[in-house]
């Protein structure tokens, strides 16, 4: 993370701190409206043209609806997002980092694990909120819970399909 620059005022100091408050809300309120089902307020984390990319790409607020709705009429049925160790660069009214994921799930009625990343672009848009442009999800391991998770260990296919390359099994 960037610190402001020293020559910073401190109204430019206090702007910095709010926004880093607001990306820092923008991604908890996407775990929660995620795990709570609420994909209309979801959809609105993510500009007009905005992507999530992982498990599939949906681009744009209706198919992002569509996508998050239907992950649960298919063979993952719940979850719940812990996130943590977030790291923010921000550059005037656009932003990037990312956030590690720890995920409880439930695949075919079997319980299992996940952790990975989110890679994220955010910007301040016109209304003075910040949302996503990008939300890419890359997981480290995805595995039902008798199998015993590790590095690049998959038992879930379709979180095969977002693994990230940096923890290939070793």
């Amino acid at each position: 993370m960037t610190a402001a620059a020293p020559e910073a005022s401190l109204g430019q100091r206090v702007q910095r701190l709010e926004d880093l408050h607001a990306i820092q809300q923008l991604r908890a309120s996407y775990c929660q409206c995620l795990d709570d089902g609420r994909w209309d307020e979801l959809v609105q984390l993510f500009t007009e043209d905005g992507a999530f990319v992982g498990l599939a790409t949906a681009r744009g607020r209706e198919e992002l609806r569509t996508f998050f709705a239907d992950l649960q009429q298919g063979s993952l049925t719940a979850w719940w997002h812990f996130s943590s160790n977030e790291t923010i660069e921000l550059t005037g009214d656009s932003a990037t980092g990312q956030t590690w994921l720890l995920q409880p799930c439930v695949v075919d009625g079997q319980s299992q694990l996940a952790a990975g990343r989110y890679v994220d672009q955010m910007v301040r848009c016109a209304d003075g909120n910040w949302r996503f442009t990008e939300r890419k999800v890359r997981f480290f391991w995805w595995v039902d819970l008798e199998s015993g998770w590790d590095a690049g260990r998959f038992t879930y296919a379709a979180g095969l399909g977002a693994a990230d390359p940096l923890y290939s099994p070793r």
